[in-house]
């Protein structure tokens, strides 16, 4: 964990496992001395681990917004940092314009614009569907692929070298974690 997660000692040391953390101490009543009971309830109700739980998205979705604004950037000078989601999306391959919007979830009309962004700095490329002459599908250019995937990849290099004391299965677990988290947020 981070600095910001340790700063009040219940956060787990860089390496550790949060399974290996310190076992709560217990006060004779069988709560803990900051006044939680045994099943980490506090006494207005609210799980411990649940208001760790949003102190550390909180934390990393401030500095997942700053990475993204610098990867914007990176990728080209005028992109929006909103933009950059759609690229690494569309790295996977082509996609309706529609499911775009529904992916990221904005409405058709920003969609567009950011679209018409995209398509002026020569970074995707709209074409008819051809299942449905009503949609279009957006690809990434040569270029658009080429940017994308420079940063990316100098992305992947920081995870490496900033995790590289941890376990190849931890970094997995945290994949896998965050994948579940993902899909239950989707909902």
């Amino acid at each position: 964990m981070h600095e910001d997660a340790d700063r009040d000692g219940r956060g787990v040391a860089p390496g550790a496992s949060p399974r290996s953390a310190a076992p709560r101490r217990t006060g004779p009543s069988g709560a803990d001395p900051q006044g939680t009971d045994p099943s980490g309830a506090d006494p207005s109700g609210t799980d411990r681990e649940f208001l760790s739980l949003e102190r550390e998205l909180t934390v990393l979705l401030r500095r997942a917004r700053a990475n993204q604004s610098e990867m914007a950037r990176e990728v080209h000078p005028d992109l929006e940092s909103a933009a950059y989601g759609l690229l690494v999306r569309l790295e996977e391959g082509s996609r309706r314009a529609t499911d775009l919007a529904a992916y990221i979830g904005v409405g058709k009309a920003t969609m567009s614009r950011q679209l018409r962004a995209l398509e002026e700095l020569g970074l995707v490329t709209r074409t008819p569907d051809p299942a449905d002459g009503r949609a279009w599908l957006v690809t990434l250019t040569d270029e658009g692929r080429r940017r994308v995937g420079r940063v990316r990849e100098a992305r992947r290099a920081r995870y490496v070298s900033q995790l590289a004391h941890w376990d190849r299965r931890e970094v997995a677990e945290l994949a896998r974690l965050l994948h579940q988290l993902n899909r239950v947020m989707e909902k």
